[in-house]
């Protein structure tokens, strides 16, 4: 074979795994947990190829390979402040409205996830509220970095090692005797017409459970999670009580969700 025509196949197959491993890492930046299935679907190419792509991403430290996926740095890494959180800028903004939601001696149900973490950190000291979570990162945020006024519960139940959510029977049992004024819910995937969506199957119903237990339900999560959806469906949008994200909530982007009478900050 011809020297140029070895080198420009090279540059062809290295520019490929270039762009293969941005559009992965973007994935798992956004939604933090993502399938090699899925992946492979997106980008039309082997299972292989694409579990090569996440080991050469595991080895340079730019995700967490797990089994049958990946998950982004920060994912449910709680302690280390230093932690690789995507778009820590508009998650903030996010969770500084999510607490104009919040009024003195609320019961809270709150899920896992980046967004929702910040906005614990950012919880003012004397509105006297009581959690309950399934996350087992978020019960320890929750114990460690808030005021001592506040109750912390943890419910039960079969741990998952991906997500660290109690899931199964007995937490969706210790659900349906709780009425919590107001529910954060963890968002992997937010769409109009498919509602919300989830990868695993067992959080999927636990998080039907949360929405159950609860008066109100409140989706934090970042723009681009926005139209996109996933495998189990949590509920129909018009579940959803408020919609909180980084935009202005006059944004045109948000037109369909204000339009399903949704309230939006």
């Amino acid at each position: 074979m011809p020297f140029l025509l070895a080198k420009k196949i090279f540059i062809f197959v290295f520019m490929e795994k270039k762009k293969r491993h941005h559009i992965i890492l973007n994935e798992v930046h956004i939604h933090n947990r993502v399938l090699l299935t899925d992946l492979a679907s997106m980008l039309n190419v082997s299972v292989d190829t694409v579990r090569r792509d996440v080991k050469e991403l595991d080895a340079l430290k730019k995700l967490r390979k797990v089994h049958g996926g990946a998950i982004s740095n920060g994912f449910n890494v709680y302690s280390d402040r230093s932690r690789e959180i995507y778009e820590l800028g508009s998650k903030s903004t996010i969770a500084q409205k999510g607490i104009s939601l919040l009024k003195k001696g609320d019961v809270i149900l709150i899920s896992g996830g980046s967004t929702n973490i910040e906005l614990v950190k950012l919880l003012p000291k004397k509105l006297d509220l009581t959690f309950f979570t399934p996350s087992l990162p978020m019960a320890i945020e929750l114990i460690n970095n808030t005021s001592e006024r506040y109750e912390v519960y943890l419910i039960g139940g079969k741990l998952s090692r991906r997500s660290q959510l109690a899931t199964g029977g007995s937490s969706i049992n210790i659900l349906s005797e709780i009425k919590a004024d107001i529910c954060f819910l963890g968002t992997g995937y937010i769409d109009i017409e498919k509602g919300i969506t989830e990868v695993d199957w067992e959080i999927a119903q636990m998080k039907k459970a949360m929405i159950r237990a609860s008066r109100k339900t409140v989706s934090l999560t970042i723009s681009e999670k926005l139209n996109t959806s996933n495998r189990y469906k949590i509920c129909d949008i018009n579940a959803i009580d408020t919609l909180v994200t980084e935009l202005d909530p006059k944004c045109e982007g948000l037109e369909a969700y204000r339009k399903a009478n949704i309230n939006i900050l």
